[in-house]
């Protein structure tokens, strides 16, 4: 959620008040200093009491719900061992935005015909609760500690948002670190090890979040929660946000690994995965017989589970017999017919605890007060009415709400006869919109507040709200639009000729790497000291200039499309489309004007300062698009490992961010975007230095060129002329592109290959030299071909010479490519046994 002033929100509400409306003001959020009380039940034991909590601050949300850190200020009595002046994550479960509301709801629905079970339903929230509180101990089965498990302390409803909550451990933690590995080909050897003492290498925290989410996804299958393992697959790739590692491990990578999420947002339906790793969890439950899954366990194998560890599990008899009854209250309140099937046919009492539940949801979620629920639970028949009237699109939902709540049928009642009333009804629902609109960041305080002293106002500013934030922003805030401006135009002419721009602007990166978990105060200090290095300040320059480079492929593409569009399209939809297509084809190419005005910077460098030493990685990936952001980054790496490792990441993975589902924060699209644009090119380096130790020994061979080059030409004349036999014409290279992309990609891969202990830059040069060799023989025995078949035509020798000059330049370009993917794959030679192993192997 942007920032935001609580104090205008504030303020916007006590106008509200102003108002004097029958109904109370729409709540969905609450804003830090906000204080609250509810009447809590405890997890295990089930005491209650009354509870203050005073909201600290606002920490985000999904389809689960929405969080905050809150403070205990007052306690009536003990409840599930909250302490007053602690700190808590208390999570409300009802999602922060409204569509991500109505999408869950509906997924559910489909899936269970009901309401979102753990929002309105006390049972629900209390399983939930309680089966958190049984896997903790599990875990310290497990894993020796109850630590790597969330605790969990008490549960409530709350009235005003209209949802059940629950109050759980403050766990003080981030997601993984980057490692800095340049052992990528030997990540899988070390997390297969099975030794007593697992020697992680390079990356323990990566690997060890690995193995604890594979056997504690085992675990809850061990015990019977097979549903709630989805969240800790480690191969849906969404899953890793939700285990932390505890602060106060920090010195040790492979402990403080905590699981921190046991409330599933979407049901998973059969025909609706939402990822590639749904399909297969998809058939897992259909081999377990559930076709819809969302939360439900196996209560025989937990049952089993308890049983065999029953000294465990002593002093929680009390909470087991509460989730079961829990359970089967929960189950029995939803339609859910994959699982009830042929009972809702004959089960009077599955019909009335279905019913009980629905009057329950209503009443959680406001649609009832506490008149309307008394009348509904006399009636079965007001029930079923009640219910099929939530069926009639707006209108249904007025007469529920009529019928439902007293303060609401007045209210309405008071807007038919009353025009004054009504016109402080609509004044008081504009505000509510203009809170939603400062809380988005569509509206400044400036403006919030000034629309707050004439509501009616923000009925001209409707049509913006149903555009992108920050287009309503800048059309409402010329500020912000001259700031947005700034920010993407003149800050980067500064930050290249201004060196204390530059600084500024690398301290802020440097303190949001603290504040996500990237880098600890002792690397922050580390980094700060050196950025006074002429070699930082040289780097950073020319971060710079790669900042300077962002929009010109966009204004490129979208100037050329333009252009495009009006001079061949016939129609204003033809002119569109080909704008279209040309502004896509930009996004889809390698290399692209703004990565080729980079990679042209670097070289210019090099060039200048004579040093290619020092650009020898940034000046081949600066040409790369995407790729190309990170060139200085993956430069500095053993210079600068923390800087290094830093800007690879905050570069990196704030471009994977932008994907829905897998790009969230710690999750592992994140950490493979670091590995292949960090640790992949310093494995390569190993490797590539390792293999040039080994070819020390070896004698540099040049001889056998010559027969490759000859197989190669050999091998394009045979094909022409099969072509040719098959066809009735020689082929073009357009023709026989395969064959033109083969043949010098292999000349170069077996060049290389077969070189003996010659050096990198030599290899390279070899192919470099022999290729327009081989090209020109191909292209004479391609004109030789011409000649005995007749088939040039009478501009044989310029088609011949067109095609010579194409054969020389790719076979050039290739051929290299060839030698350059060769040498990145090829695997240094294995470490010659230790003198353990020689006598164990004896």
């Amino acid at each position: 959620m942007p920032k935001y002033s609580p104090d205008v929100c504030r303020q916007i509400a006590q106008e509200f008040n102003k108002c004097n409306l029958v109904r109370p003001m729409r709540v969905d959020h609450y804003d830090a200093g906000t204080e609250l009380s509810y009447e809590m039940t405890g997890v295990a034991p089930a005491d209650k009491a009354q509870v203050t909590l005073a909201v600290d601050k606002f920490i985000g949300g999904g389809f689960a719900g929405q969080v905050y850190r809150v403070i205990v200020k007052s306690l009536s009595g003990p409840c599930g061992g909250l302490e007053i002046g602690k700190r808590y994550a208390m999570k409300i479960l009802v999602p922060p935005s409204r569509g991500s509301k109505v999408f869950r709801d509906a997924v559910y629905m489909i899936g269970f015909q009901g309401s979102f079970s753990p929002q309105v339903n006390v049972s629900a929230a209390r399983a939930g609760a309680l089966w958190q509180k049984f896997i903790r101990r599990a875990a310290a089965l497990r894993f020796g500690s109850e630590r790597t498990v969330k605790d969990i302390h008490a549960t409530f409803v709350d009235s005003t948002i209209g949802s059940c909550g629950e109050i759980s451990e403050w766990v003080e933690g981030r997601n993984w670190r980057f490692e800095c590995d340049d052992g990528l080909d030997t990540r899988s050897r070390r997390l297969d090890d099975q030794s007593e003492t697992v020697n992680y290498g390079a990356s323990p925290e990566y690997l060890s979040k690995k193995t604890f989410m594979d056997d504690f996804v085992k675990m809850l299958h061990e015990m019977g929660a097979s549903e709630f393992a989805r969240q800790y697959y480690w191969w849906t790739c969404k899953s890793q946000p939700n285990v932390f590692k505890r602060s106060d491990t920090e010195a040790k990578p492979t402990e403080g690994l905590t699981a921190m999420d046991f409330r599933a947002g979407l049901a998973l339906l059969p025909f609706l995965p939402m990822s590639p790793g749904d399909v297969v969890l998809i058939g897992k439950g259909i081999a377990r017989g559930s076709l819809v899954q969302f939360d439900r366990p196996n209560m025989k194998k937990f049952l089993a589970f308890v049983s065999a560890n029953a000294g465990k599990f002593e002093d929680m008899q009390a909470a087991l017999a509460e989730l079961i009854a829990c359970e089967e209250r929960y189950r029995e309140s939803l339609l859910d017919v994959t699982h009830h099937h042929v009972r809702l046919l004959y089960s009077a009492g599955l019909w009335r605890s279905v019913l009980e539940g629905a009057r329950e949801s209503w009443k959680t979620r406001r649609i009832t007060d506490d008149i309307a629920d008394a009348s509904l639970r006399r009636s079965r028949c007001k029930t079923i009415v009640f219910a099929l009237l939530g069926l009639i699109p707006l209108l249904g939902r007025m007469c529920r709400r009529s019928w439902g709540r007293a303060d609401l049928r007045a209210h309405y009642g008071r807007m038919v006869r009353d025009v004054g009333y009504l016109r402080q009804a609509v004044r008081g629902r504009l505000l509510e919109k203009l809170i939603t609109w400062h809380r988005k960041g569509r509206v400044s305080e400036a403006h919030a507040l000034w629309l707050m002293q004439k509501p009616v106002r923000i009925l001209w500013e409707l049509p913006l709200g149903f555009m992108f934030v920050f287009i309503h922003r800048w059309c409402t805030d010329g500020e912000a639009f001259r700031s947005a401006m700034r920010y993407a135009f003149v800050r980067p002419v500064r930050l290249y000729f201004n060196a204390e721009e530059r600084q500024r602007w690398m301290l802020d990166m440097i303190e949001q790497g603290i504040s996500n978990g990237m880098l600890t105060s002792t690397e922050a200090d580390g980094i700060k000291a050196q950025l006074q290095d002429d070699y930082i300040q040289k780097y950073l320059k020319a971060l710079a200039v790669h900042v300077c480079t962002l929009p010109i492929t966009q204004v490129v593409s979208v100037t050329l499309g333009i252009i495009l569009g009006i001079h061949y399209g016939g129609s204003f939809a033809e002119g569109m489309a080909i704008a279209g297509f040309t502004i896509a084809i930009f996004q889809m190419i390698p290399v692209s004007p703004g990565s080729f005005t980079r990679g042209a910077y670097v070289v210019y460098l090099a060039l200048k300062e004579r040093n290619y030493r020092d650009y020898n990685i940034a000046i081949f990936l600066g040409f790369f698009k995407y790729v190309g952001y990170l060139a200085f980054p993956i430069q500095m790496a053993y210079r600068y490992p923390s800087l290094a490792r830093f800007m690879a990441g905050h570069w990196a993975t704030g471009a994977v961010h932008v994907v829905p589902v897998f790009g969230e924060r710690g999750a592992l699209l994140e950490h493979a975007a670091f590995d292949l644009f960090y640790n992949h090119p310093l494995t390569i380096r190993r490797r590539m230095g390792e293999v040039a130790q080994a070819r020390l020994a070896q004698a540099p061979r040049r001889w056998h060129v010559a027969p490759i080059a000859g197989a190669v030409v050999l091998a394009m004349a045979a094909i022409e002329l099969v072509s040719f036999h098959i066809y009735g014409a020689l082929p073009t290279l357009k023709n026989i592109w395969w064959a033109v992309i083969a043949l010098p990609g292999a000349f170069g891969a077996l060049t290389t290959l077969w070189a003996g202990g010659m050096a990198f830059r030599g290899r390279i040069m070899l192919v470099l030299k022999v290729a327009p060799l081989m090209a020109a023989a191909s292209a004479l025995a391609h004109l030789g071909l011409m000649l005995a078949l007749n088939a040039g035509g009478e501009h044989m020798l310029k088609i011949a010479a067109m095609d010579a000059m194409w054969r020389v330049f790719l076979f050039g370009l290739l051929g290299v490519l060839g030698a350059l993917r060769t040498e990145i794959s090829v695997a240094p030679p294995a470490p010659a046994p230790s003198a353990v192993e020689q006598k164990v192997a004896v």
